[in-house]
């Protein structure tokens, strides 16, 4: 049986650093980042935080431009009746919730009414964005913490490769900047207090980011059939499960492994093979010291490495999305991506401090979610 190639014909992205994909590709590569200091709960303190505009962002309005922003680049109209949708989100409507929740007590009167609570149900996003694009095809709606993203884009994949569907749009939407949220991750010690700085000596923590990132995915022989744009292939995925902690990862990183060789098997790949790895970096100390060892394990030191989080924040489900359309527009213009706000590198690692030209054909990204839920993805020219 011949094996049904998957490629990417169509990406939008809003993040932090901008309301287009050009746009923040261009302050990326550029070394800029849409992190900056925001107080948008009165009753906690302020912290630096990649928000899209002035206030935290409403996760239907985002999922709604980023969808509109994906079809378009892909040349697409509605209605696209047999376009399965896999559109997760590690917090989904939580921010509704919340202010349902606020109302119940007395403490504020809020937009959201509590008789349209079942449309802020966690699988809701992706539900409405079947009807926004008219398909009546699958709905999948994962939940992964932050390797919800490419997770989405490994089951669209998955989809079109059984050949159940020829297109598909996947990916995550993010919009986690809740009361709730902040209070947790700091509670934790997991928030930075100045900034996001992955792979640095003087990383503090991860910077909280809003954004999503969806993409139009098609078997080879539909787009080629009309003539699309392709940005790149799809080559394969390896997901896994440390089963070790709620929070913490692995400390030899043996999920994270499994799920990379997982991966670069299924890919027909040898690490050897691998240009550039887009990484999780979050900027925590125990993410950057075990993704790097594990980086050191597999591949040789010539690889380079970076993680966009110092630039747009870190998205959780979103952010290995974000990822995946960086490392495409790095496939795509033959540019490397830089790991902005690192400074003083602890690890000996190929890591990219400025943008720039490099031959770029086979990228691989992860991303390594709380309670050990690991997902790497190949993607090539």
């Amino acid at each position: 049986m011949k094996r049904i190639e998957v490629v990417i014909t169509g990406i939008g992205l809003v993040s932090a650093l901008g309301t287009s994909l050009e746009e923040s590709w261009q302050k990326l590569i550029l070394g800029k980042s849409g992190i900056q200091w925001y107080q948008p709960f009165p009753e906690l303190s302020p912290l630096p935080l990649g928000l899209i505009g002035a206030k935290p962002t409403q996760l239907r309005r985002l999922t709604q431009m980023v969808v509109d922003s994906a079809l378009q680049d892909a040349g697409l109209i509605a209605p696209l009746t047999d376009c399965a949708v896999v559109i997760g989100s590690s917090r989904a409507h939580q921010a509704s919730w919340e202010s349902l929740a606020r109302q119940m007590y007395g403490q504020f009167s809020g937009a959201e009414r509590l008789e349209d609570w079942l449309d802020t149900l966690p699988h809701m996003n992706a539900i409405a964005t079947a009807r926004q694009i008219g398909s009546t095809g699958a709905v999948i709606a994962p939940m992964a913490a932050c390797a919800t993203g490419i997770w989405a884009i490994a089951q669209a994949a998955l989809l079109i490769q059984i050949g159940q569907y020829q297109r598909a749009i996947a990916g995550a939407v993010e919009a986690p900047i809740t009361p709730l949220t902040l209070s947790g991750f700091q509670q934790m010690g997991a928030l930075a207090k100045t900034g996001a700085y992955p792979f640095d000596l003087h990383r503090e923590g991860l910077v909280l980011g809003e954004g999503g990132a969806l993409f139009v995915l098609e078997s080879r022989e539909l787009a080629e059939q009309r003539q699309a744009k392709i940005y790149g292939q799809v080559l394969g995925f390896g997901l896994t499960t440390d089963a070790y902690h709620t929070n913490q990862p692995d400390p030899e990183g043996k999920g994270a492994i499994a799920a990379i060789k997982q991966c670069l098997e299924r890919s027909h790949l040898k690490p050897s093979d691998i240009d550039y790895i887009h990484a999780h970096g979050t900027a925590t100390q125990l993410n950057d010291r075990i993704e790097s060892q594990v980086i050191k394990r597999l591949f040789p030191p010539q690889v380079a490495i970076s993680s966009t989080k110092g630039s747009t924040g870190h998205t959780l489900g979103a952010s290995g999305a974000l990822g995946v359309a960086f490392s495409l527009l790095a496939l795509e213009q033959q540019i490397l991506p830089p790991c902005v706000g690192l400074q003083e590198p602890e690890f000996d690692l190929n890591l990219v401090m400025a943008a720039h030209h490099s031959h770029i054909q086979r990228v691989l990204c992860f991303s390594f979610g709380f309670g050990g839920q690991n997902v790497a993805i190949a993607l090539s020219k």
